[in-house]
């Protein structure tokens, strides 16, 4: 294991640059916001890291206390890497970032990869103040799902995730990528996204109706 480097800076944005400041660790942090990840599945979703890089990065998280492993049992009996409590933390943390990045998008370049559930982050920063529930969300990309709950009420489970949602869904959402960036950007709000119909609500119950209604 690699000798953990250090800014030595008695600060606290310091201390907080040295367990997470490392290329890449950031990025998984947002991949295992979704639950807990096989290795396969985390290289994947991290297109142009190498696997030593990664192999390297886990081990200094779980070394930090940012990730724990655990073996599931059969018939998976695969390792998958998960947040701690420290680590899920994080969460506003990249949302801040995300939010200060998101002016820097500009238009999507022809080496830059996409996964639907990266829009996941910009898009809980959208419905927040609603009620709890679980939203799924579709674009041409792919489907997420991402979980409201109230500040303060999180259980420690993932706050979106890729593919459909485990539960039965309170309300589904339709849009384009186009539309994630606009949101993203502060362009657009997700209240005249709707109005104008580039993004399509569906479903009956209170959340719907509440996006749907504004």
């Amino acid at each position: 294991m690699s000798p953990r480097r250090s800014y030595d800076q008695y600060c606290s944005a310091a201390r907080a640059l040295d367990a997470v400041g490392d290329r890449w660790t950031l990025l998984i942090v947002r991949e295992l916001l979704a639950g807990p990840r096989r290795y396969t599945d985390l290289h994947a979703d991290l297109p142009g890291v190498s696997t030593d890089v990664l192999a390297s990065r886990l081990k200094d998280m779980e070394r930090d206390g940012l990730t724990s492993r655990r073996r599931l049992p059969p018939p998976g009996a695969s390792y998958v890497y998960e947040l701690t409590g420290h680590g899920r933390r994080l969460l506003p943390v990249l949302q801040a970032l995300g939010e200060w990045g998101a002016p820097l998008l500009g238009e999507r370049r022809a080496t830059d990869a996409v996964r639907a559930h990266w829009f996941a982050l910009p898009l809980l920063r959208c419905l927040a103040g609603l009620g709890d529930g679980v939203v799924q969300v579709r674009l041409d990309e792919g489907e997420f799902y991402v979980r409201l709950v109230r500040p303060g009420a999180e259980d420690g489970g993932p706050v979106y995730g890729e593919g459909a949602a485990p539960e039965e869904p309170d309300a589904w959402l339709s849009l384009d990528a186009g539309t994630c960036t606009a949101l993203a950007r502060g362009e657009l709000t997700l209240r005249d996204a709707i109005r104008n119909g580039r993004v399509e609500v569906a479903g009956d119950g209170t959340l719907a109706k509440e996006l749907r209604d504004g």
